[in-house]
């Protein structure tokens, strides 16, 4: 849900950009931190900003001034924390701006805080919250990285009608409105997201088990499966 260059009012742009700075500064010393603890991490964390990069780009035309796609942070924020989404989703966003023309630079504060800020925090803790109750991997990544792209979308449609609101029935008017066109591309995008990711994360578990245990996505016992708890990896 991009917001194009020069969509948005002056007074807003301004205004979502100081809300996304203390979150992307904060993201930004957490990943040079966690990159000096553990530089194990460098590639798994270049994947994830790859990730969100790609499926971000995939854009679809939807509401004027904005678009529809997947965002990709719900992966990344579930392996590292919504901190250091925030840089890599700003990252992520500046490129696409500067080299795609996707968003916009003017923009970017607004994009940052649907994205990369919201986004994420509001995937992790729902994958959070199921595995505290024991829920699955797959069923709790695939609700986290569904969650993050619907709740993006969901302030984004906030940030338009805060913009523009509607002349008869004012902002939750143009609330509504926006919402519902989003929603006709951005549910079955979720969708498709979260499989998508809960296939990414399958891949991961054979590959990175090491490196999965040691961020906490999964248990320390994981790899010490007793006969019979063949399932316990899914877990």
């Amino acid at each position: 849900m991009h917001i194009a260059e020069g969509f948005l009012p002056p007074a807003h742009a301004v205004a979502w950009g100081v809300a996304s700075a203390p979150f992307v500064v904060h993201g930004a010393r957490s990943l040079v931190r966690d990159v000096r603890e553990h530089p194990e991490n460098t590639l798994l964390l270049g994947a994830s900003g790859a990730f969100t990069f790609v499926l971000s780009a995939l854009k679809l035309p939807s509401v004027t001034g904005s678009c529809s796609h997947p965002t990709g942070t719900g992966l990344g924020a579930i392996l590292f924390r919504p901190p250091v989404m925030a840089v890599l989703g700003t990252i992520t966003l500046l490129f696409q701006a500067l080299l795609l023309a996707h968003g916009g630079l003017t923009t970017l504060g607004a994009n940052v805080f649907s994205m990369a800020v919201v986004g994420p925090w509001a995937g992790y803790g729902v994958h959070r919250l199921l595995r505290r109750f024991d829920v699955p991997l797959t069923v709790a990544v695939f609700c986290g990285a569904f969650v993050a792209d619907l709740s993006t979308y969901c302030v984004t449609s906030v940030q338009l009608a805060l913009a523009f609101p509607d002349p008869g029935s004012g902002f939750l008017g143009a609330l509504g409105k926006f919402g519902s066109v989003f929603a006709v591309t951005q549910i079955p995008l979720a969708v498709s997201e979260g499989l998508l990711t809960v296939l990414v994360m399958r891949m991961l578990v054979q590959s990175s088990r090491g490196e999965l245990t040691r961020l906490g996505v999964l248990p320390a016992t994981v790899g010490r499966k007793a006969p019979g708890t063949a399932g316990a990896v899914g877990r």
